[in-house]
């Protein structure tokens, strides 16, 4: 009876562990379910498409936090640049991004190792988020030696690999653009080149040169609009017949996105990659968007609309508060997790900020360096039509390496 007994209780134990080992699995499942949500996003408007990128999307926690983060980064940087242009420590031109972090971020979000962008002079984002450092770009802005380009871009002339940088005159991008699409397809590489312009350089001719070449050779090539409504100080309807911009590239197909919500970003590009990588050609992407600021640092932004409207877009449709809203909701994220990322984002601006005010500048003989590719050190006229002088460094590695900041 003993030995029954024993065989009995132990049949029951092993009865009772196999149902453990599913429930536990159960239990797990369920909770790393959690870190995964899903999320409805306003639908896009298509032109010349039967179906577009999917309103319902998913988020898992990792990328929730690493997208609230970037977007505060550019935000802050901005903010930062903001300050500088006010105190006279940027000089020139400054036309800073805050409000349409979405576009960036979300965009982003969607590339694969490849995939090239190039944009217009809201660009610090960008270069950011394509390799460069918080202190290399605020630095560039500062002219110091710290900077991307070691000062001697500024605002709008940032570059990394495969970003090819902000462009100073409007619309210049765009054919360069569909230049790049064309080495991408001549190679057949899998990749796209997103092409970004504002609305007030859609009415730009080069514009639609570019999309005619774009589609008669199918070019993996994104032509995105970011509409914030204002072309420097007038308003998109006083400036093109036609506002729709995703339906301006005619036979090339076009799609409307909400670029205040970087879900909505990440998938449509995500979906238009796709779409160029199979080889179907160019697409047109209007990113419905806002800025907080003026056109650049010298526009108040405030004689073309009013001070209620700006703050109206903040109160409603801010990318940053509107995002973490909805990951706070869902329990992909707490408020002490991302007050942590607000703090870690404050500290890196703020020791960036240090480097650009007080960082060195290049000396004189760097105006000569970086004229030609693989040549000879060159004759360079100076100032004045009787004063020529031979490169002494050919290149800023030669000059910086000479300084001792190699």
């Amino acid at each position: 009876l003993e030995r029954i007994w024993t065989q009995t209780m132990a049949l029951f134990a092993r009865q009772i562990q196999s149902l453990r080992g599913p429930a536990a699995l159960a239990t797990q499942q369920v909770r790393l379910a959690s870190t995964e949500v899903s999320f409805h996003t306003k639908p896009c408007k298509l032109h010349k498409l039967d179906s577009g990128p999917a309103t319902s999307v998913t988020l898992n926690k990792e990328d929730a936090l690493k997208y609230y983060r970037d977007m505060q980064v550019i935000r802050r940087m901005e903010s930062a640049a903001g300050n500088l242009y006010k105190e006279k420590k940027i000089r020139g031109f400054c036309h800073l991004y805050s409000g349409q972090e979405a576009c960036a971020v979300g965009m982003k979000a969607a590339m694969t190792d490849g995939d090239a962008v190039i944009t217009a002079y809201r660009c610090h984002g960008w270069t950011w988020l394509l390799g460069a450092t918080v202190t290399e770009v605020l630095a560039e802005l500062t002219g110091r030696m710290a900077g991307n380009v070691h000062g001697k871009g500024g605002s709008m002339h940032m570059y990394t690999k495969n970003f090819y940088g902000g462009n100073g005159i409007v619309g210049a991008q765009q054919p360069l653009g569909a230049g790049v699409a064309l080495a991408m397809k001549y190679r057949e590489q899998k990749n796209v080149c997103i092409t970004l312009y504002g609305d007030g350089a859609a009415n730009q001719g080069q514009l639609f040169e570019a999309t005619n070449m774009a589609k008669l050779w199918d070019l993996p090539v994104l032509f995105v609009c970011e509409n914030n409504g204002f072309g420097m100080g007038t308003a998109v309807e006083r400036s093109s017949a036609s506002t729709e911009y995703y339906t301006r590239g005619d036979y090339v197909p076009g799609i409307w996105v909400d670029g205040m919500d970087i879900l909505a970003v990440r998938e449509a590009t995500k979906w238009a990659k796709e779409y160029c990588d199979s080889g179907k050609g160019p697409l047109m992407m209007e990113m419905a968007t806002y800025r907080y600021h003026g056109h650049s640092m010298s526009d108040p932004g405030t004689s073309y609309r009013t001070r209620d409207e700006i703050q109206e877009v903040r109160k409603t449709r801010d990318p940053i508060t509107g995002f973490k809203d909805r990951i706070i909701t869902s329990s992909l994220a707490t408020e002490e997790e991302l007050k942590a990322i607000d703090k870690e984002v404050r500290k890196e601006v703020d020791e960036a900020l240090k480097i650009a005010t007080t960082d060195g500048v290049l000396p004189p003989e760097a105006l000569y360096v970086d004229l030609y590719h693989n040549t000879e050190a060159q004759a360079v006229r100076g100032a004045t039509i009787d004063e020529t002088i031979v490169q002494p460094y050919k290149t800023s590695a030669d000059l910086l390496k000479a300084i001792g900041r190699a």
